[in-house]
């Protein structure tokens, strides 16, 4: 990476908040946007210039990425970049959206001068912060190439998996498993209650056993309701739910699992748990057969 490159940031949500910390931490020169404003001490805090706009955010930067929460607010953003000048610039697209999204503006982008990759990561805030999330990366190699020092800073797992769109692809694929598993946890861990279990035997099992998995170990303790910390919420999980199932579907594919957890999501979501960590539909469906 030329060392006068300057790292441009949409979105300074969660995930996007904490790309900024660790790339700040790793010395790189930070530009930051997001559609609700960036604090000025936030931005002190990194060593980041604040953006008033997407355009003016491309002005300055050499890299773009984008954080954001879902496809629409994706194409607002690449909608206003695809409006001003981009000669020399690599936009980055990490968030979690269909592999088609960034596709469709990847000829409207080399047109302003520009090129495009998507770059999802696979992990919460805590491991972007860390430097241990996954990253998939879809685009030609010489972007790719580009982009690498960005991505060895916020990831120990990087995998450059094809052309534009197969990022966001692996993306989905990696979710799906997670997605589904959450979902088959709950229906284990009910049956095994009626079965006379306890929920603390059952993942006392689970941990050392094929079963488990490095994500059970995470949010065990949230399960048993012990953590009350967000790794992601209930509502995002659920989003992602339909973004899989969509994507599934428009191959044709049945996804019975997936359609199971978008049931189970929603029902937690309107018992009122949106904003707990997606554990919580777990925990509160086991909750619920005390009553």
């Amino acid at each position: 990476m030329n060392d006068r490159e300057v790292i441009g940031i949409c979105g300074v949500g969660r995930m996007g908040s904490a790309m900024a910390a660790r790339l700040a931490g790793q010395s790189f020169k930070l530009v930051l946007w997001s559609r609700s404003g960036v604090t000025d001490a936030f931005a002190s805090d990194n060593g980041a210039e604040i953006a008033f706009s997407p355009a003016a955010l491309a002005f300055k930067a050499d890299i773009i990425i984008t954080s954001l929460i879902n496809d629409s607010a994706v194409e607002t953003v690449l909608d206003q970049l695809v409006e001003t000048s981009l000669p020399g610039k690599l936009v980055v697209e990490m968030s979690t959206v269909s592999p088609k999204t960034l596709k469709n503006y990847s000829e409207r982008i080399k047109a302003k001068g520009g090129s495009a990759i998507d770059a999802p990561i696979s992990g919460g805030p805590e491991f972007v912060m860390d430097g241990k999330a996954g990253v998939y990366i879809g685009g030609a190699d010489v972007d790719y190439k580009r982009f690498r020092p960005i991505a060895e800073a916020l990831s120990d797992r990087i995998h450059h998996t094809g052309s534009l769109g197969t990022g966001a692809a692996a993306k989905v694929v990696n979710n799906m498993m997670l997605c589904g598993y959450w979902e088959v946890l709950k229906e284990a861990l009910l049956t095994g209650k009626q079965a006379g279990l306890s929920v603390e035997t059952m993942l006392d099992v689970l941990l050392t056993s094929p079963g488990g998995s490095p994500a059970l170990k995470t949010r065990a303790p949230r399960i048993l309701g012990e953590d009350t910390s967000v790794g992601f919420p209930v509502k995002g999980a659920l989003k992602d739910a339909k973004l899989f199932a969509s994507v599934a579907d428009s191959f044709g594919i049945e996804t019975p699992a997936i359609d199971a957890a978008v049931k189970s999501y929603s029902a937690c979501l309107d018992a009122g748990h949106g904003n707990e960590d997606l554990s919580a539909m777990v925990r509160t469906a086991l909750a619920s057969e005390d009553h």
